[in-house]
Parts: structure tokens; sequence; C-alpha cells
């Protein structure tokens, strides 16, 4: 399975991943939830396509106030999803083609449903009460003015026992104290199983938020509702790096798997210390820097264009610090991002240019990259017409409270959710023409997104120019060019407003990535770019290419040659 030149301790390194969204990948019953019977059934798409790994979403047991990742069992599976013996034979369906299973590991919090917090809520001198974070104070009065990630106090009062509980998502999402041994302990307990069982690796779901500053101050910087952000308190907290070490030492050392961690608010300083191979923490991280650029005054949803420089610099100060001592996630698209044709592209006449283009800007880059369900595809934003269209709790829980409290109007706060709202990611994926896109017979638990006759999986691999060719190409050159994979990044023309450039070198290899980021022809500056006399085009959006120097709307060129 691994690369060529990649040592087989360091598979991931020149690995692609597909992240499958279960809830909206492929429903096998006609309940319109996928399903893992319905991921079963696509996995010949999925090898067809290319891809090394998969990453699955939580398909543990939730009451679904988060679409899953609010767990209350750790060691089962949702019967919505299926039964754990589904789940074997998806472990055994990838396994024989070649493909591995990453598990998505939330701890933490989990569900208000957990027998853990329904056991430390029952009184306050419970044995696991301690496995929570609890405060005294007043019903109206919380412990501190952290904002929840979903809106609101970060606090919720338990009547029960007369105490609050921190929760930095829902408050159906408690906060685990790490603090506690017997928390780490437990935790560890659920690693294991799931990798005795066959699975090959874990994404950890905000694993930097684990530590929290102990005396969890006030923050001094409120907003029109009074409340501060946490992240001062609980990003990269004090005792994170010794956690993430003691659980290498304990689960994963000896065993041949995957981790990365989701990491909102990480510093490249402290991503080096994850992901240096001597600290034994974790392969790499998702770093949030890049899809928060276009954050405006009033947060993620108002959104604010993004100069094309102020982009590259993110990317390249990533690759270059990266560089000597870590590894990077290349992402575009997840669950929680809206889709990059649309954010960053072109989703009109240029999608399908516009999603090649950003496709190898970002896959030649050094690092492991990620494919979204659907990115492969060229999927766009779904541009929900009303609230009632909407599922994800972030967006309900903001137009309620943004729309309640005056703060926007109805039409303004829809637009925002329209263009960075997580259901653009969620909306079912596009398989063919028929009705509900080939995702259900039944009715789907989230709107078709309406271009699905247009853009679904049965036309693009019928079509050789298709965006999911391209990223079969990508792929490919992955897997032949060890230059993709271990050779150094320069960028080239950090401050030109529509090109974006940058080398990889790999002794005396060397590959040239140009990309048109506009819906205007560019003249390249070649006195600014390497000569590519002799080099071979290896790679093109446009069919044919244009000569070098002249980029069309949205072309990408990329060239192999020695220097």
């Amino acid at each position: 399975m691994p690369g060529t030149s990649t040592p087989p301790a360091e598979w991931w390194k020149s690995s692609v991943v597909y992240q499958i969204y279960p809830r909206s990948f492929s429903d096998s019953d006609g309940d319109g939830i996928g399903d893992l019977p319905g991921i079963i059934g696509r996995l010949d798409y999925l090898k067809l396509l290319g891809v090394d790994v998969v990453w699955l979403c939580p398909v543990y047991p939730s009451p679904g106030d988060d679409n899953g990742y609010d767990i209350s069992d750790y060691y089962g599976i949702n019967p919505e999803f299926g039964t754990l013996q589904d789940w074997d034979r998806l472990r055994d369906g990838l396994h024989e083609r070649g493909m591995r299973l990453v598990m998505d590991l939330v701890v933490n919090h989990t569900s208000d449903e957990h027998p853990w917090f329904a056991e430390a809520a029952r009184a306050a001198d419970s044995p696991r009460r301690d496995w929570y974070i609890w405060r005294p104070g007043a019903p109206d009065s919380p412990p501190n003015n952290w904002r929840s990630s979903f809106s609101g106090p970060a606090w919720a009062y338990d009547e029960r026992t007369g105490e609050h509980y921190l929760h930095l998502f829902s408050r159906r999402q408690p906060d685990l104290n790490w603090e506690n041994p017997e928390v780490r302990a437990a935790v560890h307990d659920v690693m294991r199983w799931w990798l005795d069982r066959g699975a090959d690796g874990f994404r950890m779901d905000v694993i930097n938020y684990i530590s929290k500053q102990p005396d969890l101050p006030d923050n001094p910087e409120t907003g029109s509702d009074g409340l501060g952000a946490f992240g001062p308190y609980v990003y990269d907290g004090p005792r994170v790096h010794e956690y993430l070490r003691d659980m290498h030492e304990k689960v994963l050392a000896g065993r041949d798997v995957m981790t990365v961690g989701e990491m909102p608010g990480v510093t490249l300083e402290e991503a080096r210390k994850y992901t240096a191979p001597r600290r034994r923490e974790l392969n790499m991280v998702f770093q949030f820097e890049h899809v928060d650029l276009d954050d405006g005054p009033g947060g993620k949803f108002d959104p604010v264009p993004v100069p094309l420089p102020v982009l590259k610099h993110s990317f390249n100060r990533w690759q270059q610090g990266l560089g000597a001592d870590g590894w990077n996630s290349l992402y575009w698209n997840n669950h929680d991002q809206p889709r990059v044709v649309s954010r960053f592209g072109d989703d009109g006449p240029h999608r399908v240019a516009s999603a090649k283009m950003l496709a190898t800007v970002l896959h030649l880059m050094r690092g492991t990259p990620y494919i979204y369900q659907g990115e492969e595809l060229g999927m766009t934003n779904a541009r929900f017409a009303s609230i009632d269209d909407c599922r994800d709790i972030e967006s309900l829980n903001y137009y309620r409270a943004a729309v309640g409290s005056g703060l926007v109007t109805a039409e303004q706060a829809l637009a925002g959710i329209a263009r960075r709202g997580r259901d653009n990611a969620r909306t079912p994926m596009q398989w063919d023409a028929s009705p509900q896109a080939g995702f259900t017979t039944g009715t789907p638990w989230i709107a078709v997104n309406g271009n699905y006759k247009e853009i679904n999986a049965e036309a693009a691999v019928a079509d050789p120019a298709s965006v999911f060719h391209h990223y079969r190409r990508l792929i490919q050159l992955r897997k032949t060019h060890p230059v993709v994979v271990h050779g150094t990044f320069a960028p080239l023309l950090p401050d030109h407003e529509a090109l974006y450039a940058y080398t990889r070198v790999l002794g005396d290899q060397r590959l040239l990535v140009l990309a048109n980021w506009t819906g205007e022809p560019v003249t390249v500056p070649r006195d600014q770019v390497p000569s590519v006399s002799g080099a071979e085009l290896l790679l093109c959006t446009y069919d044919p290419a244009s000569p070098f120097g002249e980029l069309q709307p949205y072309e990408a060129q990329v060239y192999l040659g020695t220097i």
C-alpha cells in the first residue's frame, strides 16, 4: 500500500485520504440516512479514484445533537448506520482493496446521554463526578464568561446538584476532565479496542482542547453578547503535549497506524511540537489558518473576500514552517467547511476548470492530501433558500441568536449561512441523475443539491475530462513521482494577485506548479519562474494546454524537469 519511496512506518506520507460523512454518503435501505452498507456498496468507486485511506466520521451511538459528534457509546455503532458486523465488512472490504480505515475519535467531550455523564450528574459525590468539569454558581451566573462554539454560554446549570458543567460545544456535549487519570485510561481503552478490531488509526476531534487552564479565567475581551472566546485558555493547553505523549506510549507505540489531530487555533510553533517525530505525539495536524481567512468583522457568518497573496502567505508559511520537522495535512474541504469551488473558485461557468486548478494547487504541496466526499466531482454549495432547509446546530443557533438580538436581519443571517454554513458540505453525495441523486430511494435527511443532474459521479466517471479523472491523475502523480511526496517546497510570486506558483525539489528533479486563480487569461512573468526548457508537461487542466507563460482562466500547469 505505501508509496515506493516511503518507509512502511510512514505510509501516510505518500497516501491520499478520502473523508466520508456517513449520513450523507450512500443510503442502502431507503430511510434517507446514509449507512455502512451504503458505503460498502461504493468501495469500487473509491478504488477507481485511487485513494489509500478512508476517514470515517463518527458512526457511534449518538442522540444526534451535533450529527454524531455527541457520542453516547464509544464501543458500538449507531443503528441508523448499521451494526458492528457491518463495520467489520467495511474494514475487510477496504483492506481487500488495498485501502485503510481511520476512525474519528471524539474525546474532548461526550454526549450528555453517555453513561459516564449520567453517573457524574447523578450526585455531587458520584464516583464519576470528576470525569467532567463542574463548578459551583447560581443558576443565572455561569462560572466564567466563555462563549460556546455554538452560541450562548459555555456552561449549563444542573438543577439536581446545583452546579454548572462546561460544554465548549452544545450543552448536550459536556467536556471531559482530562486532568483525571481515570478519564485518560478510559480513552486509551477505547482506542485499543478499535485498533485491535482492525482500525488503522484515528482522526482526533479538537484534540488540542483537552487541557484547559485550570483556573478557567474570564476573557476580558467580550462581544455584544457579553461573552468572550474560550480559545486563549483552551487551545494547546498546559498539559496537552503530556497527554498526547502518554497516549502514544500507552496505545500507539508499536502499531502501524496513522494519527491526525484536528486543532483549531493551533500555532505553527505548537504544530511543530505535535508533529515532530522525535516527540512521539501525532503524525500530522489539521490547522485552520487558511480556512479562517475569510472570517469578517462579525465572524465566520460575515465572510469577506480573501486576496490571493494573503492565502498564499498562509500556505507558504505552513509549508516552510513544517518542512524540516513535522508534516502538513492538506485540505480544502471537510464536513465543517463550505465547498471549495464555491468558496475560492467559480461554481458557475468555470466550475470544472477552477475545481481542477484548486485540486492541483493543493495536492502537489508537501503533506498528506485529504479529499472530502464530492470534492472530486466539483460539488458546490447548496444555496439554501430558507433557514428551514438547514439542519446544522451551529447555523440554527447562530440564526436564532443573531436575528433574535437584532444583530443582523434574517436575510443577512441566511446569506452568511449560505456561504459558510456546515450544511453546504453535508448535502447528499450526488451519485447519478436519478431522483435524490441516487443517494436514497426515500426522503433524504437534508435536501439534495438541485444541480445533481449535471454534477454527479456517474457522469464524471464517464467523462475523461471530468474533475473526477483530474483527481485520479493527481493521485497517480503522488504514487509515481517521489518529488511530490518528499520534495522541498519553495514559493514563487508570493505577491502576485492572480498566479499561484511554487516548486518542489528532490535531488536534481524540480516540479514547477503554475496556476491562474482568476477567470481571465494571465501572462506568467517568465523572468520570475524557472525555465521549463527540456521539462515535461506532467499535467494540465486544459486540453490542449496553453503555451508556457500564457494561462487561460483557472488553468493550472505542472512541469517536471531537472535543475
